[in-house]
């Protein structure tokens, strides 16, 4: 612990941790309103939709490469009904 020998260390002292608040209070705002300004770009209408439509898209795209490349046929349904007639 630091011994003070006049009041005007102490009132040097108390200056500095005063103005080191509002500064450390002052960063926190600043932080603050840059995490709101990031959060209303990301989860803007627009971009979610935008993202949402371009997430589709792009899946579609690989499902049909994939599909030429391979080949694969989509299975035709079986009526099981037309069999227990049978």
């Amino acid at each position: 612990m630091k011994r003070y020998t006049t009041f005007e260390e102490i009132d040097r002292d108390l200056k500095y941790l005063r103005l080191k608040s509002q500064i450390d209070l002052e960063e926190v705002k600043l932080g603050l309103n840059q995490s709101k300004e990031n959060l209303s770009e990301t989860f803007s209408p627009i971009n979610l939709i935008a993202s949402t439509v371009g997430s589709i898209l792009k899946k579609a795209f690989v499902l049909k490469v994939v599909d030429k490349l391979i080949g694969i046929k989509p299975v035709k349904e079986k009526n099981y009904e037309d069999d227990e007639n049978i």
